[in-house]
């Protein structure tokens, strides 16, 4: 999961850190403009060469045998230049849950700390990024012909243009002291770690734990972006710890971060927004409250019910919680809801929406285990719906006794009505996974049938669609899959240090010799998977383990679908679990409830989502059983 506002700390508190300089800040508004308007450009490219390619392939059978291969060189662009957006706006991925609690001049000094830190990963690797792109221009792409530095050269310059922008951030910073404190922070610690190289490599495999737990940790509860602090572990790994080229570790993110499948990830961001833009989540909440309103706690089920209609339309946990959040939760606040217990139930309908295709959980997994993307789609629906009802179980406990007395049913007509207006908006989901499952579309290419059918809804049906929006909508789209697609390149680094060190194997030993077999290896991943989600979020934890887990499932013979759906629901619960759980945050944010007020109703939340998944991870029919 990736959210833009996960960036800013819990409770609204926000460091002032800079000010304004002038034609610094011209500079620098000048230079975001510049990387902002290709990269709309790059979106809205990347949807239609996808979708000529259905329309070329399924309705006039002549394949674009170049479509696939220009998706791909722009997607690299689009990630890195997507990257920088994200970094400009300060909006990368990071967990601030822990520094915020420091006070504003420490929290201060620690967000200039984590620039000063992610300005020298990108340091270090800008030279190498340069030399790869150079070697990469011997190769050349098999249907444009054309040589596939074109490609490669997105790493030099993305890693240059946010070396640019680092610097402009600290030069605009108010106070030169704690600028000054701060390098002087970031060199100490690595000058530490330099003169301590001859005594490193006598360690052997316990430099996983130095660089790879260690340094994480640091980074991570610092409040230094996750992907910086993936970076700065395996860089501090390969060069202090090994004699592999550091070009290498460029080429692992490269790997990571053009994987084709990957795609999908900024266009169903955007389809998540167009949904939202045009009127079409409004639609569907709209009917469904016409159906459950009058009940007991019935806004909560159609809360819990929106939430999963929507997942399988966004993708996108921030663009669900977006959808749903504004249009509900005014009404209910009317009918006596607590604002504590709206964002509780919203955060625990995040997790439990998880696993609803198309979720990026789920399209990351299929890239880096193999796992068929169909499969996951098609074993993901089902989990929803049994964390559903355990949700819907403790909501009617809870409400039990709600005064209903002031509130209207609503009539046949007005329910007819609304199923009507709805319709449209309803089909999406199902429109979507028939297209995968006809054949008709590759999961990635998906995306654009949902984006297409969006605009012409919004265009001709709801007669809503804000064309000054857009612009902002394919930047946005850009920064977010940015944030995530860096995570993913780095911790794609990281996991080949695991691998090449023998740690997967070592791990493969010890997960296969528990005893108990199967059902303990699922206990342990629950427990462990919680954890990771509540610290690393499920796209790293599922790059950095998924190669290492998933053969180890398949030996102890668990099926590969079933202990994906196990694995997505533990993340699920850890992300949105506080005081770690930055998925938490983000609801708090978009609610605009202050944090604390939902700690104590999310408990219980908790508690059901851990019994449904426990019930998932018991009974494997429910993830498999329409495969």
């Amino acid at each position: 999961m990736a959210h833009a506002e996960l960036a800013q700390p819990p409770g609204g508190m926000t460091p002032d850190v800079t000010r304004p300089k002038g034609w610094l800040t011209s500079l620098e508004r000048i230079l975001g403009t510049l990387v902002e308007i290709p990269v709309a450009i790059l979106v809205v490219a990347e949807i239609a060469i996808l979708f000529a390619g259905v329309v070329a392939r399924y309705g006039l059978h002549r394949p674009l045998v170049w479509s696939d291969e220009l998706a791909s060189i722009l997607f690299l662009w689009l990630a890195m230049l997507g990257s920088v957006v994200a970094f400009r706006r300060g909006e990368h991925m990071r967990m601030t849950a822990l520094v915020a609690t420091a006070g504003p001049r420490m929290w201060a000094f620690l967000d200039v700390v984590a620039t000063c830190a992610a300005l020298a990963f990108l340091l270090m690797v800008v030279a190498p990024s340069y030399e790869y792109a150079y070697e990469e221009s011997y190769i050349t792409t098999p249907a444009l012909q054309i040589a596939n530095s074109f490609r490669a050269a997105a790493l030099p310059v993305g890693i240059s243009l946010m070396i640019v922008f680092a610097f402009l951030r600290l030069l605009r910073h108010g106070q030169p002291k704690t600028v000054l404190m701060a390098l002087g922070t970031v060199v100490a610690i690595m000058g530490v770690f330099w003169l301590a190289e001859p005594f490193l490599r006598t360690l052997g495999n316990l430099n996983l734990i130095i660089f790879f737990v260690g340094v994480v940790a640091l980074c991570v509860f610092a409040g230094v972006p996750i992907a910086f602090g993936f970076g700065l572990a395996i860089f501090g790994y390969m060069a202090l710890t090994t004699r592999t080229p550091i070009m290498v570790l460029i080429g692992r993110m490269d790997e990571g971060m053009s994987h084709l499948i990957l795609l999908s990830v900024p266009l169903f961001v955007f389809l998540g927004l167009l949904i939202e833009m045009t009127g079409m989540a409004r639609a569907m909440v709209a009917f469904l409250a016409s159906l459950l309103g009058h009940v007991r706690g019935g806004l909560h089920y159609v809360l819990i019910g929106a939430m999963y209609l929507v997942s399988g339309i966004s993708g996108s946990k921030a663009a669900d919680m977006a959808a749903v959040a504004p249009v509900l939760f005014p009404e209910m606040k009317k009918r006596g809801a607590k604002p504590g217990d709206l964002v509780a139930l919203l955060s625990a309908t995040g997790a439990q929406t998880e696993t609803i295709p198309p979720s990026l959980v789920l399209i990351t997994i299929g890239s880096v285990t193999g796992v068929s993307i169909a499969a996951l789609f098609t074993g993901g629906l089902l989990p929803g719906v049994v964390l559903a009802i355990t949700l819907g179980m403790l909501v009617w406990w809870r409400y039990r006794g709600e005064d209903l007395s002031h509130v209207k049913r609503a009539t046949g007509s007005e329910i007819g009505k609304a199923f009507i207006i709805s319709l449209p908006a309803i089909a999406l989901p199902f429109v979507i996974r028939a297209a995968v499952v006809e054949g008709i579309a590759t999961a990635t290419e998906v995306s654009t049938i949902g984006i297409v059918y969006a605009v012409l809804a919004g265009l001709l049906i709801y007669r809503q669609f804000d064309w000054s929006r857009l612009q902002k909508m394919l930047v946005d789209t850009a920064c977010l899959s940015g944030a995530i697609l860096l995570i993913i390149g780095t911790a794609t680094g990281m996991a080949w240090g695991l691998t090449q060190s023998g740690f997967s194997r070592s791990l493969a030993a010890a997960m296969t010799g528990l005893p108990g077999g199967a059902a303990t290896f699922i206990a342990v991943s629950i427990v462990a998977f919680i954890i990771l989600g509540s610290v690393l979020e499920g796209i790293p934890a599922i790059v950095l383990f998924g190669p290492l887990l998933f053969p180890i499932a398949r030996l102890v013979g668990v099926h590969e679908v079933h202990y994906a759906m196990i694995v997505i629901l533990a993340m699920g619960i850890g992300l949105f679990a506080p005081p770690f759980g930055v998925g938490y945050y983000a609801a708090c944010a978009i609610g605009r409830v202050d944090p604390a007020e939902g700690i104590k109703p999310i408990l219980g939340y908790l508690l059901a989502l851990l019994a449904g998944l426990i019930i998932v991870a018991i009974f494997p029919w429910i993830s498999i059983g329409f495969l």
